[in-house]
């Protein structure tokens, strides 16, 4: 059994897009890596928002497709992260590198096959 239900899931996507609409102030990169951020944090929030889940609003897209978003979502952060325009600004590097983690482990833990 997998701790994240699908309510909780959509709390952390929620979570998730105020993470990269804030990082590139709170951690101090601009350019290329803060619009990246901000370009990730509209279309998360989209993909949240079209989810059939508890939070989600219209409600298009499988949970489970979510999940699969997500799968190839996490491993290519940890790959923008080695960009050289990223890879240059270590707090971007680290930013990008670390949201990359926390989206695999949160696939990891999270229950798919549940809807809510």
């Amino acid at each position: 059994m997998k701790p994240l239900t699908a309510r909780l899931h959509g709390y952390l996507d929620y979570l998730t897009v105020l993470i990269f609409l804030a990082a590139p102030a709170v951690l101090g990169f601009g350019g290329l890596p803060a619009k990246l951020a901000w370009l990730l944090a509209g279309v998360h929030l989209a993909m949240t928002l079209v989810t059939k889940f508890p939070l989600g609003v219209f409600r298009r897209l499988a949970f489970a497709l979510h999940g699969w978003v997500e799968r190839i979502v996490g491993p290519a952060l940890i790959a923008v992260a080695f960009l050289p325009d990223i890879f240059s600004v270590k707090p971007a590097f680290a930013f990008f590198a670390g949201m990359g983690l926390v989206i695999i482990a949160v696939g990891w833990l999270t229950d798919y096959a549940e809807a809510g």
